[in-house]
């Protein structure tokens, strides 16, 4: 599979993301500026965490009228897989790729720590080959990341099965206690109605390698790979 990394002007996550693709057996990785206007033929676009354009005016909000993401637009509408992680999350609301918005973290300050997450269905690209009842300890390094959907949108998500992680304590249970930012019903991650396009603010990547000292977040990776390649 060739796998395709975003590049903006403050991307900070990119390189984790590409080191982490590439160290699965059989994956070509190559990135893509933010100007560029070719996807060189990727199977899977992934949109790295970062402070894209600064997050000025508001996260992602810039980075979403990037010329590659017009690109990106059309991959995804076309069917093709796209995954965005924390700024990259952000930026796939703003380009109205997936539903809802991710505001302000309700403490008003910037939060990065390990937190918990557990995958809420089997049926997606990134959770399908996850133990629904397993917490996964994950980092997150945000300041806008409190998930919020109009209540219509908050029951469609739901109806349609498209909430792929909640935050949870230690153990899986999803508290008010576990939930770092505020988030609606403590989500995490979502999918799109077609189940093509993800987003999840807490980032897998930095929790892959055991020099690192955890590897739940290679899970999510080696889930992408054995529904890709199946």
């Amino acid at each position: 599979m060739k796998i395709g990394v975003v590049v903006f002007p403050g991307s900070n996550c990119d390189q984790d993301l590409v080191d982490v693709f590439s160290k699965l057996p059989g994956q070509q990785v190559v990135k893509l500026w933010h100007k560029d206007h070719d996807l060189q033929g990727v199977d899977f676009v992934a949109l790295p965490g970062g402070f894209s354009f600064g997050d000025y005016l508001r996260s992602g909000a810039i980075a979403r009228f990037s010329p590659i993401m017009q690109q990106v637009i059309t991959f995804a509408n076309n069917g093709g897989y796209v995954m965005g992680i924390c700024n990259g999350f952000q930026i796939l609301t703003e380009a109205g790729l997936l539903p809802g918005a991710l505001l302000h973290n309700n403490n008003r300050k910037f939060i990065c720590k390990n937190t918990f997450i557990k995958a809420q269905t089997n049926n997606s690209l990134v959770t399908n080959k996850k133990d629904l009842n397993t917490a996964l300890k994950i980092p997150i390094a945000h300041g806008e990341g409190r998930f919020y959907a109009a209540a219509d949108d908050l029951k469609r998500l739901n109806d349609n099965d498209q909430v792929l992680f909640r935050y949870c304590d230690e153990a899986g249970n999803v508290t008010l206690e576990a939930n770092p930012n505020g988030s609606l019903e403590n989500i995490a991650g979502v999918c799109n109605v077609n189940r093509n396009v993800f987003g999840m603010m807490p980032h897998p990547e930095r929790a892959a390698n055991a020099i690192l000292g955890n590897q739940d977040g290679l899970a999510i990776f080696e889930s992408i790979l054995s529904f890709v390649n199946a």
